[in-house]
């Protein structure tokens, strides 16, 4: 079955509008995405686990409202799980588990009327900022598959912009909806704590995952925010959507082209932040360039430290799936050896670590007393090809060689860590 007409150019409200009005219906909606998927897929390997029939099911059921109405999703296949559907979290062992529940957040995006056609393609367990996992391959960039589409994220990225949906879910601990925006030119926002449920589970990575959607356009990511938003999270006085028609008044904007690494950042990632703080000038907006003042190296070994610890945290939960102890050879190398680094750190470096995290959220805190928008890169880099972030041979001996020989520790005390 060919697609509508103009499909892949509506937004998801677009969409719900052609249903409300009756202009289409939501089996013509979902019959358009399968047939995009089925034409885009195998080259940009974006959704790992089609849901076809149950789409079609629910497609024909009559019983779907919500601004979201008859709209075709992609549902991240991490954190969120629908009922019956394969849960892998991007895991070679995981790939026949079946998820027993809707979690809380899936049963929000059904009640938006949204209509699930598959699962996305995630890096394994959502660790890696590019999705090039073991078990389902590269995700590529719609734009130039050379490329990468981002992480962890980058399959719902990938499908969004292709135009296979308008939405798809993603979450973000470290960048993991913002980086794959970035990569393919979508709207990313990473929620505010406590703003959407993470239900059963609860302060995922320490808070700082938050859970929301990848979109087109900034509408269908105000919409989706009222739809799935916790009430129980301080709100703005009127919905997201609503506030969309709020003139902000003259905001104070801070900028940077600086990495807080202190390490190189690509000239077209500097010329974007240049043009983007123009665009708000002529806007009437104030902006200078302003830095908050933080030791950026202490709060990366502290993130990465607390990174470690949750794949530990991730590996323990395995056991409960498989019915098993873990294996080596049940994830990547580069998970088994970030677990390792995981089981080196005391509790006393770890209390440290959260410490210097929560002292520089106060840091931040008081930087934006001063100013309303912060404006950076969000990448240093220029999307890379696909397979050049993977490590290398030498480091994956390396890898090899601290597990075989229980070495851990002596690298978390090395240099290697302190750079």
């Amino acid at each position: 079955m060919k697609p509508i007409e103009g499909y892949a150019s509506f937004d998801g409200l677009g969409l719900a509008e052609l249903v409300k009005s009756r202009q289409v219906s939501p089996i013509e909606l979902i019959e358009s995405a399968i047939y995009y998927i089925e034409q885009l897929n195998p080259k940009l390997n974006a959704v790992i686990y089609p849901m076809y029939d149950e789409a079609k099911k629910k497609a024909r059921s009559n019983i779907i409202n919500g601004p979201f109405e008859g709209v075709p999703f992609l549902l991240k296949d991490l954190s969120t799980t629908y009922a019956g559907a394969p849960y892998s979290k991007g895991c070679k062992a995981l790939k026949n588990n079946i998820a027993t529940d809707d979690t809380e957040l899936m049963k929000r995006y059904k009640a938006a009327g949204l209509i699930t056609v598959g699962k996305t393609n995630t890096p394994e367990f959502g660790l890696m900022a590019f999705t090039e996992p073991e078990a389902f391959g590269p995700t590529r960039n719609p734009w130039n598959t050379d490329h990468i589409s981002g992480g962890s994220s980058g399959g719902s990225a990938a499908a969004v912009a292709a135009g296979i949906v308008p939405v798809a879910s993603g979450n973000d601990g470290g960048g993991s909806i913002r980086i794959p925006a970035s990569c393919c030119g979508l709207f990313g926002l990473k929620p505010s704590r406590g703003r959407v449920p993470t239900a059963p589970l609860k302060d995922i990575w320490q808070g700082a995952v938050a859970e929301h959607v990848l979109t087109r356009t900034v509408r269908d990511s105000a919409a989706m925010l009222d739809a799935i938003k916790d009430v129980n999270a301080p709100l703005p006085q009127a919905n997201f959507l609503q506030e969309m028609n709020t003139p902000p008044g003259k905001l104070r904007i801070a900028f940077t082209v600086k990495s807080p690494l202190g390490t190189p950042v690509d000239e077209e990632c500097i010329t974007a932040v240049i043009n983007t703080v123009k665009l708000m000038e002529q806007a009437g907006h104030c902006a200078e360039e302003a830095q908050p003042v933080y030791d950026g190296i202490s709060l990366a070994k502290a993130y990465m430290m607390m990174y470690f610890e949750e794949v530990v945290a991730e590996l323990a939960s395995m056991k409960s799936l498989l019915g098993r102890g873990i294996k080596k050879n049940d994830v990547e190398l580069l998970t088994w050896t970030m677990g390792l680094l995981g089981k080196a750190c005391t509790k006393e470096e770890f209390a440290s670590h959260k410490e210097s995290w929560n002292k520089t959220a106060l840091v931040m805190a008081d930087f934006h007393k001063k100013y309303d928008v912060y404006i950076t890169p969000a990448l240093a880099i220029v999307p890379p090809k696909v397979g050049e972030l993977k490590p290398r041979t030498w480091q994956r001996l390396l890898m090899n060689v601290i597990s075989r020989f229980k070495l851990e520790k002596m690298l978390k005390s090395s240099s290697l860590l302190e750079r």
